[in-house]
């Protein structure tokens, strides 16, 4: 291990750990040899401590067997990994056999010819043996773990073999048989991928392997239509462009993947990940500040260089045609300024040195702080040029004029329109491309670094493809799935802007020091707990077409949970019951949105049904938080508190009651869910509207409350009145999965090929 997990160097194996299963696996592990290393250092134990020692040891022993016993299986079935899987294996029986030796009470009681026991008299082979266990034991987990990426492998290949099939048919029955085997391999795939992006550590290779999934998903869908178009128009040569186009982003995209879990270096490594002015300024501002503890940590003309490349990279908002004369002049006067307060550093630095100081001067240490405001000035004005065009982009692109347009001139045939409002779009994918560059050097975080360029380049090959398939129905009209395959990539790219619009909160929330796990208040629902009341439920996943048309209501329901956090956020008191409650909420509406994708940890209706009634209780208790809430305020604004109180409180109920009905049948439950969906979503939209007003409220009242209620005594009164809820992190905002939910909508509608 490159880092052991209990932070002991000690047993270091000399194996990096890269997946948090693996991680995960050694801990309980590392614990048990660590409490029995620990014990060795009291010459004298008791017999209690003695038989605590034994317990541990002997439980290390089987523990080894029984792990070792599955790495044996694993050998068997894997015949190039035997020998080293057999070598490890025998090691880690033949350690574990020794801590049970050297923890066995009985073989140290005849040695005890003082009264003192002297079990673990070997210090030196007690170590010994934990060395060898964890180096064999993390050596077995790392061959398995070799198995998972052999697994992905032989599924990518297996899905390449499929495509170039795909690619050469010529025939409809041809199409229908292989892409029904493609379909399959493509769900085995996004099985084990979706596994192994949450199972990985480093979160740049988790946003990569985001990334390159989101394009499998959506491509899998334009593949589908395009490869129809091209059967149906063969001599179309629009149509082909479009197909050759989504055969290679499929291929990289699954070339993308191998690199990750196999760590192969590839000459888009370096692309992936270009320089940020974000880090720039980062490490600008860090060796700035490093002067005050060494002035000769580095030397003058490297600063100015570094401020200079610094200032060089400033040029993609300068340069642009698309930012305004003001903003330019801003920029450049706050570059002007970092220049001239890195010289009076420099010139104080240098004098400072001329006189062999050894810490920073008064007119150092004032330079110094000016130096990185000026920086940070920057970047703050970077981030307001970045963020205010992609938000006016988005509203712009929000009425979809260009694509509605494109579909009209397609479908009327008027090639001469298709190339007019082709241009149109080409314009607005360079503005949104440039400004997803923009994002990307203020981001702050590498993943989403990562994220922006998977923006840029999505918008970059989406644009040409739908100008493609919208020339292929200009010249066939009629065809209508020359139609649904225009639809389709023009779907792909409204679904690239909504993923840009959760990017660019995310980026705020960076920038604003919102980042961070802080819903540590909901766990799913527990077994058993709610299911009293859905005996006769069946457990059900939604289909392809039920999660279609779920999905605007799902991501209405993403963005309030977000408006809510963003509320929550400005309120001083945290722990304000009214915020934890409603943080809860939104992290329950949350979840119900990753099931309208079928993501996250809802995996079925039954799930929902629970989440839906553990959410109904959360508002019943924010409805209790609220009435406690408005007794200490004035009767105009008691009213307006209670009137909300009071839808919210009815919507609650409502959500509670239909949780406890019964239902039977596929119609029936789309019908439950479609309702509960939207329950919710007027559940937060009242919640939204009220936190604003309370937060108000709360400060106004702040300077009162020595003759009414504190926030503290409300919290004690509701902590008597409510149950004990278990918690558990629920932290599901990064999953990022991709489960072909487009793949079989499409499939069911293969059988009307030849109708269209």
């Amino acid at each position: 291990m490159a880092s052991s997990p209990c932070g002991n160097s000690n047993f270091d194996s000399g194996l990096e750990i890269k997946t948090r299963s693996v991680e995960q696996t050694l801990i309980p592990l590392v614990s048990q040899i660590t409490t029995l290393i620990n014990h060795k250092d009291k010459p004298k134990k008791s017999e209690r401590t003695l038989a605590a020692i034994h317990r541990v040891g002997q439980a290390v022993s089987v523990a080894v067997g029984r792990f070792v016993a599955v790495g044996e299986a694993i050998a068997a079935e894997n015949q190039e990994l035997k020998d080293e899987m057999g070598q490890a294996c025998f090691e880690a029986r033949r350690a574990g056999d020794a801590i049970a030796q050297l923890t066995d009470v009985g073989s140290a009681l005849p040695s005890q010819l003082d009264g003192r026991v002297t079990v673990f008299s070997d210090r030196t082979a007690m170590v010994k043996a934990a060395r060898l266990l964890l180096s064999s034991v993390t050596k077995v987990l790392v061959l398995a773990d070799r198995i998972v990426i052999k697994q992905i492998i032989t599924s990518r290949n297996k899905v390449l073999v499929t495509l170039d099939h795909l690619e050469r048919v010529s025939t409809f029955q041809e199409f229908v048989q292989i892409f029904s085997q493609f379909g399959n391999e493509m769900v085995e795939f996004a099985h084990l991928t979706g596994d192994r992006q949450n199972d990985l550590k480093d979160e740049k290779k988790k946003a990569r392997m985001a990334a390159a999934r989101a394009v499998l998903e959506k491509c899998t869908m334009m593949l589908l239509t395009a490869s129809k178009t091209c059967l149906r128009h063969p001599d179309c040569e629009s149509a082909r462009i479009n197909k050759d186009a989504v055969f290679h982003r499929m291929r990289c995209a699954l070339e993308q993947v191998i690199e990750i879990v196999t760590e192969a270096r590839s000459c888009g490594e370096n692309r992936i990940l270009p320089a940020s002015i974000y880090n720039g300024i980062k490490e600008f501002k860090s060796g700035v500040e490093c002067l005050r503890e060494n002035l000769y940590s580095l030397s003058p003309q490297s600063m100015s260089s570094q401020l200079e490349a610094l200032v060089e990279r400033t040029e993609d908002f300068t340069d642009s045609a698309y930012t305004s004369h003001e903003q330019r002049q801003a920029i450049l006067g706050l570059c002007q300024l970092a220049r001239q307060d890195t010289q009076q550093l420099v010139h104080a630095w240098v004098e400072a040195q001329s006189v062999h100081a050894k810490e920073a001067t008064k007119d150092m240490e004032v330079a110094i702080l000016k130096t990185s405001q000026s920086v940070s000035d920057l970047r703050r004005e970077l981030h307001k040029v970045a963020v205010g065009r992609a938000s006016d982009l988005l509203k712009v692109h929000g009425e979809q004029l260009p694509l509605r347009a494109l579909k009209a001139a397609g479908a009327e045939g008027n090639l001469e329109e298709v190339a007019e409002y082709s241009r149109t779009l080409t314009e607005q994918k360079e503005q949104l491309v440039e400004t997803c560059r923009l994002l990307c050097h203020v981001s702050g975080t590498e993943p989403l670094e990562i994220t922006c360029i998977h923006a840029e380049e999505t918008f970059h090959v989406i644009g040409p493809q739908i100008i493609s398939a919208a020339q292929t129905l200009a010249l066939h009209p009629s065809s209508k799935i020359a139609k649904e395959n225009l639809e389709v990539f023009c779907e792909a790219w409204e679904s690239q802007l909504c993923d840009m619009a959760l990017l660019l909160r995310e980026i705020n929330d960076v920038f604003e020091g919102r980042r961070g796990d802080k819903r540590p208040y909901l766990s799913l629902p527990r077994p058993g707990k709610h299911l009293a009341n859905m005996k006769t439920a069946k457990a059900v996943k939604l289909d392809a077409e039920e999660q279609t048309s779920m999905a605007k209501l799902g991501l209405e329901l993403r963005l309030l949970s977000s408006d809510v956090d963003t509320e929550v956020e400005k309120w001083e008191d945290q722990e304000h019951e009214i915020v934890r409650q409603s943080q809860s909420l939104a992290s329950m509406a949350y979840n119900m949105y990753l099931f309208t994708r079928g993501e996250g940890l809802l995996k079925t209706t039954l799930d929902l049904f629970h989440q839906a009634e553990v959410l109904s209780e959360e508002g019943l208790q924010l409805c209790s938080s609220l009435r406690t809430f408005s007794s200490q305020l004035v009767d105009e604004e008691k009213t307006v508190v209670m009137t909300e109180m009071e839808k919210l409180l009815a919507l609650c109920q409502q959500l509670q009651m239909g949780a406890k009905t019964p239902v039977q049948g596929k119609a029936a439950t789309f019908q439950k869910v479609d309702s509960f969906i939207q329950a919710t979503r007027s559940i937060l939209s009242v919640v939204l509207s009220l936190l604003p007003c309370c937060n108000k409220l709360n400060r106004k009242y702040k300077s009162e409350r020595n003759s009414l209620s504190s926030p503290q005594d409300w919290r004690e009164r509701q902590d008597a009145s409510t149950p004990v809820k278990e918690e558990g992190a629920l932290n599901t905002k990064n999953s990022n999965g991709f489960g072909v939910k487009s793949l079989e909508q499409h499939m069911a509608g293969l059988n009307l090929l030849e109708s269209k």
